[in-house]
């Protein structure tokens, strides 16, 4: 019987992954290294800098995730995927840190930058690594580590580094789709949109709850329903069929009530107008121009 020969009844056999090496142990890297870590994917080392901070976060996760924490001057990489999450900003220097620590032809490097391209990572390219980037849409904060079964991972770079991210994202559950190197910036506008921007717009929401005499706390949980029904009209409808309020219909005196009362509370008025102008382009609202005229074009 040949080796690739299997007995009736033994379960098909696994392909062995690869396995990676996480630079960085923020909040990204703990989701990524934990998910990785459940899907089976061996985690060989945990690389951060020398702060004693970061010291202290590489050594936790790579408790939890059976990784070797090192700080990058004593790095040494052997993991067929390199995975960076760090700060925009530290993504070259930490590729040119890290050039001299491994033989990297054949190896994939990846980073998770939403707006910067594969091309931060050219000085590992042109040591023979394929490389890419790979963000999810997802938020990351202290305090959460979110599952990433169903987040949308955006990709683009290399073949070989797109098509060892695809694995990678089909094995988290995710959803890969590719993204163009001119379209990263609006695409992480985009998410800027749906979520820091969103809880900009939630912290307002507070302050306006203040103003009627309901304290945060209390604000966050009487909010909640509301939310939860909005982003479940919207995930259902669309956009259009879940919006509501004065706006849609048209109620020119609450909105006039509404801009009088919100001039009081620092900066909800700007916030205020600048959605309702939004959504007098976007969504279907009745007595437009009265509307307009109130809000300023």
């Amino acid at each position: 019987m040949g080796d690739s020969a299997m007995l009736p009844g033994m379960p098909p056999r696994r392909l062995k992954k690869r396995r990676v090496a996480i630079i960085g142990a923020g909040n990204l890297a703990g989701a990524l290294a934990t998910s990785l870590h459940k899907a089976g994917y061996g985690i060989d080392v945990i690389i951060s800098h020398g702060s004693p901070t970061s010291v202290q976060r590489a050594r936790r996760l790579a408790r939890e995730v059976g990784a070797v924490a090192v700080t990058i001057d004593r790095a040494e990489i052997r993991a067929e995927v390199v995975w960076f999450c760090v700060p925009d900003q530290s993504i070259v220097g930490m590729a040119q840190s890290l050039a001299q620590t491994a033989d990297w032809k054949g190896k994939v490097a990846l980073h998770s930058s939403g707006v910067l391209t594969s091309d931060e990572l050219a000085t590992l390219r042109r040591r023979g690594a394929a490389v890419a980037s790979l963000h999810p849409l997802m938020t990351f904060v202290r305090g959460s580590r979110p599952p990433l079964e169903e987040v949308p991972f955006a990709i683009e770079g290399d073949q070989k580094a797109v098509r060892a991210g695809r694995t990678i994202v089909r094995d988290l559950h995710g959803r890969l789709f590719t993204i163009r190197k001119r379209h990263k910036q609006a695409y992480h506008a985009w998410g800027m949109f749906v979520s820091p921007l969103l809880t900009a717009l939630l912290v307002t929401s507070e302050n306006v709850a203040a103003a009627a005499g309901v304290g945060r706390t209390a604000a966050r949980q009487r909010m909640l329903p509301i939310l939860k029904q909005t982003l479940a009209n919207y995930g259902k409808l669309g956009a259009a069929e879940s919006f509501s309020g004065p706006i849609a219909r048209g109620d020119v005196d609450t909105v006039r009530r509404h801009l009088k009362v919100l001039g009081e509370i620092p900066g909800a008025r700007e916030i205020y107008v600048a959605l309702a102008r939004a959504a007098l382009r976007g969504l279907p609202t009745k007595n437009r121009a009265a509307l307009e005229k109130i809000l300023g074009r």
